[in-house]
């Protein structure tokens, strides 16, 4: 009879050779169902000890990756692993690092009517994950990711799941502020936001998760902080905008997030600044369409409100606030806010241009940039104004002086905001 030692340096080899033929397993004919006794020797392995069972974490997530179309019959192990592996129940040596193969094993297996059953059915087991783990940024990432994946695959299938789903994010998500679960929900928007079933409690995920993202992004220093949140802030408001602008254009929260958004536009991070100047884009091009006609009284007023520092904000960020890599998308921002309110749009920019003194913009200079701003409010497509806006930027960034003239000018980060008030 072999050894302790000897047992368990086989069972860690046979597990690591399970996780390396992966793809062959996934070769093989279909008429050899090799793959669920291959399951039981990974389940084995999880119970031997902490080296055999990292090696058969490892293995569960190749499986998973290769033998998607393969791997039907034995989700329900894999959930009884999750359960062991979090609750510690039954002996299993799993440690936390490992337990995120297990986690990300679920985001393979590409059977919609398979993953609806499985999550349904062991919600509570991936609730547990939740609750126990919701400090850690990985092992959140990873579920959420899972979770993210079963809604795509899923649907409406899930049922009751994603109610009690929803409900587990928001709350979470105002204890440890983890970015992972806005990128989640934005999934679920584009899912679920046009099903009116499902309009009570996205309408009160909305609420929240926004509340109080607006609460942790208060100044430029916030968002430089926590460009994470930030991008799947404004990813999650433009993923609403399109799906339910029902349950977010009409309600209190949104004129507070377009101050927020003004707030941290100048934000250096690509990824955040595109989201945030993504959004500001769709809201001003939603008040122009014809879907958004019964929002335009609503919008109008809110940007009217703000235009005059808005139009300084985007044009400092036209000529240095931000990088010259931003460049095409700023330029749409100004054009769609000139699309949406021309003449007003033409006025913010004359007195915003006149702050900046002639020895960094010359009048004619100035002309030039107003007959931009005329022409992208009668019509003008993009590709015919971004090389002119281009031109602009270039004249107020051509050398280091000039630059912080034109900055010190507009000041785009100490403008005061008029912030929308909060209802009860």
């Amino acid at each position: 009879m072999l050894t302790t030692g000897v047992q368990i340096r086989l069972n860690l080899a046979v597990c690591s050779t399970i996780g390396a033929f992966s793809k062959w397993i996934d070769a093989a004919p279909a008429e050899l169902p090799i793959l669920p006794p291959l399951v039981d020797i990974l389940n084995k392995g999880m119970s031997t000890s902490e080296d055999t069972a990292a090696a058969a974490s490892v293995a569960f997530k190749y499986i998973c990756e290769d033998c998607r179309g393969k791997f039907s019959g034995s989700l329900d192990g894999l959930f009884q692993i999750y359960h062991v592996a979090i609750s510690g129940v039954g002996g299993y040596k799993v440690s936390s690092e490992d337990s995120l193969h297990l986690v990300e094993a679920l985001s393979n297996v590409k059977l919609p009517e398979v993953v609806a059953e499985a999550v349904n059915r062991y919600w509570p087991t991936l609730k547990i994950i939740f609750d126990h783990r919701a400090w850690d940024t990985r092992t959140m990432e990873s579920l959420c990711r899972s979770c993210k994946f079963a809604v795509r695959t899923c649907g409406r299938s899930m049922g009751i799941t994603i109610g009690a789903m929803l409900l587990e994010i928001q709350t979470l998500y105002q204890q440890h502020n983890q970015s992972c679960f806005l990128y989640l929900s934005s999934e679920v928007i584009k899912i679920f936001g046009s099903d009116p079933s499902c309009a009570s409690y996205l309408t009160c995920l909305i609420q929240t998760l926004f509340n109080h993202t607006i609460q942790l992004l208060r100044t430029i220093q916030d968002f430089t902080a926590r460009p994470d949140i930030a991008d799947d802030c404004f990813l999650l408001a433009s993923r609403c905008i399109r799906y339910c602008p029902d349950l977010f254009v009409p309600t209190e929260i949104f004129p507070r997030l377009v101050d927020c958004a003004m707030a941290g536009v100048t934000i250096q991070h690509r990824e955040a600044c595109k989201s945030i100047l993504c959004f500001l884009s769709d809201t001003f091009d939603l008040a122009k369409s014809p879907e958004g006609e019964k929002y335009r009284d609503l919008i109008n007023t809110i940007v009217l409100q703000r235009g005059a520092t808005l139009a300084r904000i985007m044009i400092a960020s036209l000529t240095g606030a931000l990088p010259s890599g931003r460049l095409e998308e700023v330029s749409y921002v100004l054009l769609s806010l000139s699309r949406a309110f021309g003449g007003n749009m033409l006025n913010w920019t004359r007195d915003c241009i006149a702050l900046i003194p002639p020895q960094a913009l010359t009048d004619s200079e100035r002309s030039r940039f107003l007959t931009i701003i005329s022409d992208a409010s009668s019509g003008s497509s993009l590709g015919s104004l971004t090389d002119r806006f281009a031109e602009i930027s270039e004249v107020c960034r051509r050398n280091k002086a000039v630059q912080d003239i034109v900055q010190a000018a507009l000041q785009p980060h100490d403008l005061a905001f008029m912030v929308a008030p909060q209802h009860s």
